[in-house]
């Protein structure tokens, strides 16, 4: 029997799966507060993202941060969402709260994880399943093992994308739906300009949710939608057989690309020549789903090896196939019970099912990497095929299934000692649970509490697994203490350049006690205390710096760089000087130590050493007689003044003689193409010093006031086509709306 539906209990059914979403998360904050502060959310995303709330309250786009070269790119290095409106709603709200750095942390994801519940929850709806099988969904899409274990804990930016993909399905399979009808509607002669203000809404639908996940920052989840929308768009036609019916969803997926057009234009600009675009053919054969580890659907303490970071096979505990057990419990129960039934009811979403199966499982190709980033996807359609084999057969015997098939994965995992440190509890709590669930189905045949089970399932043993299971993966965490918003014993007028060990090895908890980094400041850390470093944390490393001087992403130097720069380079006129550098920190286990005539040692601690150039900070923007890209040339010294060194842009006033030579300005800041110089109403052309930081030929007689204004050409071509398709999205809408309330 079919539910009633309306508008109101649709909202509060997508607001029910969030909350129970944000129930369960609280569960897990109360048995672990730092649950959700794990590395690259500890050395990348927060101290982001409090500088992108710096930037708003200053009035600021935050495309560029002033408190790193190698990550100074925000909007290049996509993955912080620097054009989601969302997103930056999300980092300006929390960040209004005196919260620590564990809780903000935990207030991003839980926000997200959220909206994904509702929207998991929304698609289950639209596809006439039941308000019980709805909320079972997007209990899977937000709490399965990948997006807890790495999209919530650690890579926020996957969380984030990830999050409204079943919005961008929802909107394209609702387009798809009015489309079809409109083309019924137009054979049975309904009139043709009614059929046309019909034919508005449905390619207006995916829109803002294509938006919202492109800008979301995630390359992975923009490759799933391309997928899902071929997927939809073969399965339309083989169903109408008429290629027509696809054009409102393309139409309007191409309207949420148009919207989106600055971020994804400005990563295919920032990632040209980038070490992200050199990377070595190892990296695509990390992290792929190994054939040995598919039972840990059912057991998730199932332990083979697997290719980690470093392409080394280690034993792995794959909580990231973590489904809630009912999933699969359910789908194998439908093929046991009727698989023709089931082959013709889900036949599309089985194909992709396994086509998500095998990209998890083979190796990526061009700047791609780590496979098992498909999982999330997978869960989500997983789900979806579950909950339409229960609504076909309500009756069916899952929690009996479930027992018989964590029996069967039983006996190899002891026989062969593959369950890991785990497995005695995850597996107790497992059977307990699905006995308990195969009892209930044997004496309580009650509808409405068999209805029910499969969420409650879900809930419960997806809870029992991260309690008994950590859910960081091994991935890193630090003791990094809220000190670190202070920028004591460093000072904000100069510009650091860091030598420190690899985060990973040389602060992480196992090996170091108490608080740590107040010196180093490992990663883009000094992002939170507005220092200003060299260094910085950048998956991508496009810019100059990063390149030249062979950053690691992480942040780290290379060892023999870092050695040469400081003992070769910190003298007069070396690249340091040049780079605008007048402060050196250097780790204890490190052993250099720069020029002592030039240099003074400020503070020690068992924490690192920082020098100080004498002299004072030096001055952001330079008139250079002499630079090594131009050695036959000398130029004139010119009279700088006032210089506003700010975010996205450097104004200064400037006087270079008449009648001499013209004057080189150097600006101590990372290049990136996209620069532009004027003086008055006179455009200069901008150039660089080897990729490192900018530099503009001022000519002779010259005087006012100098900007060098970051306004690169994808901003400009991005934000146009951006606002030429939200306005056509908003008059369409209003349009649309106008002419339903005339035709009703």
């Amino acid at each position: 029997m079919s539910e009633p539906r309306s508008l109101r209990s649709e909202i509060l059914g997508a607001f029910i799966a969030g909350l129970l979403v944000i129930g369960f998360c609280l569960a897990l904050l109360w048995h672990d507060r730092l649950i959700f502060w794990n590395d690259d959310y500890e050395l990348s995303i927060l101290p982001v993202f409090a500088d992108v709330a710096r930037s708003w309250s200053e009035g600021h786009l935050p495309l560029l941060s002033p408190y790193s070269w190698v990550c100074s790119n925000l909007a290049g290095e996509f993955q912080y969402g620097t054009f989601s409106i969302f997103v930056n709603a999300a980092v300006i709200l929390i960040w209004k709260f005196p919260l620590t750095f564990p809780q903000q942390a935990a207030a991003l994801s839980i926000t997200h994880l959220f909206v994904l519940a509702a929207g998991a929850f929304v698609l289950a709806r639209n596809r006439k399943l039941s308000f019980s099988l709805s909320i079972f969904v997007g209990l899977v899409a937000a709490l399965n093992g990948w997006i807890i274990c790495w999209g919530a804990t650690d890579w926020f930016g996957a969380l984030a994308a990830f999050s409204w993909l079943p919005w961008a399905w929802w909107g394209c399979e609702k387009s798809l739906r009015l489309s079809t009808l409109n083309a019924e509607l137009g054979k049975l002669g309904v009139e043709r300009w009614r059929l046309s203000v019909e034919r508005l809404l449905p390619a207006l639908w995916p829109a803002p949710f294509v938006y919202l996940l492109v800008t979301g920052g995630f390359p992975y989840t923009v490759l799933m939608l391309v997928l899902l929308i071929a997927w939809l768009a073969i399965k339309s036609f083989s169903q109408t057989r008429d290629w027509r019916s696809v054009g409102p969803m393309m139409f309007g997926v191409a309207l949420g690309f148009g919207l989106a057009a600055p971020s994804w234009l400005a990563i295919f600009d920032y990632v040209q020549g980038s070490a992200r675009s050199l990377q070595s053919a190892g990296g695509h054969w990390q992290w792929i789903v190994p054939w040995r580890a598919l039972p840990a659907f059912i057991l998730p303490c199932w332990t083979v090896n697997w290719a980690d970071f470093s392409t080394r096979y280690l034993p792995h505990t794959a909580t990231e196939l973590a489904c809630g057990l009912a999933a699969p419990a359910a789908l194998v129960a439908g093929f046991l019970w009727q698989p023709r039934l089931i082959l013709r009811r889900i036949k599309w979403e089985l194909i992709l099912l396994v086509v998500l199966l095998v990209l998890a499982m083979v190796p990526t190709t061009g700047l791609f990497r780590w496979s098992f980033r498909w999982l999330p996807f997978f869960h989500l359609v997983l789900a979806l095929c579950a909950a339409e084999v229960l609504q076909l057969r309500p009756r069916l015997a899952v929690g009996s299934t479930a027992f018989l098939l964590l029996l069967i994965i039983t006996i190899p995992m002891s026989v062969f000692n593959l369950g890991g440190s785990y497995a005695a509890t995850v597996t107790w709590i497992y059977f307990q649970i699905a006995a308990i669930w195969a009892l209930f189905e044997l004496f309580l045949p009650i509808t409405k509490v068999r209805r029910w089970m499969p969420p409650i399932v879900t809930f419960a043993v997806l809870l029992a697994t991260y309690i008994c299971i950590p859910p960081n993966c091994g991935v890193p965490k630090y003791n990094f203490s809220q000190d670190l918003i202070r920028p004591e014993p460093l000072d904000r007028n100069r510009l650091y350049l860091a030598i420190y060990s690899p985060a990973e090895y040389a602060y992480r908890r196992e090996y170091r006690n108490g608080p740590v980094g107040q010196v180093a400041r490992p990663g883009s850390t000094p992002m939170f205390a507005q220092l200003h470093f060299i260094n910085g944390y950048s998956p991508i490393l496009a810019a100059g710096v990063a390149r030249e001087f062979k950053f690691f992403i992480h942040g780290e130097i290379d060892p023999d760089v870092g050695k040469y720069l400081i003992e070769n380079q910190s003298g007069p006129g070396g690249i340091l000087e040049q780079l605008g550098v007048d402060g050196i920190i250097i780790a204890p286990e490190i052993g250099v130590e720069p020029m002592t005539a030039l240099w003074q040692l400020e503070f020690s601690s068992d924490d690192g050493r920082v020098f100080h150039r004498n002299g004072g900070p030096l001055a952001r923007v330079r008139s250079v007689e002499w630079i090594d890209t131009f050695p036959g040339r000398e130029f004139a010294t010119a009279k700088i003044s006032e210089i506003d060194d700010s975010r996205n842009h450097v104004a200064v006033n400037v006087d270079v003689p008449v009648g001499g030579e013209n004057a080189l300005l150097t600006f101590s800041r990372p290049y990136f193409r996209g620069y532009q110089a004027t003086v008055g109403n006179r455009a200069l052309p901008v150039n660089s010093y080897r990729g490192l930081f900018p530099t503009v030929e001022v000519p002779a007689g010259a005087h006012g006031r100098l900007s060098l204004i970051y306004r690169p050409w994808w901003l400009v071509v991005g934000s146009a086509i951006s606002i030429v398709c939200a306005a056509i999205w908003i008059l369409g809408m209003f349009g649309a709306v106008r002419s339903h309330e005339k035709l009703r």
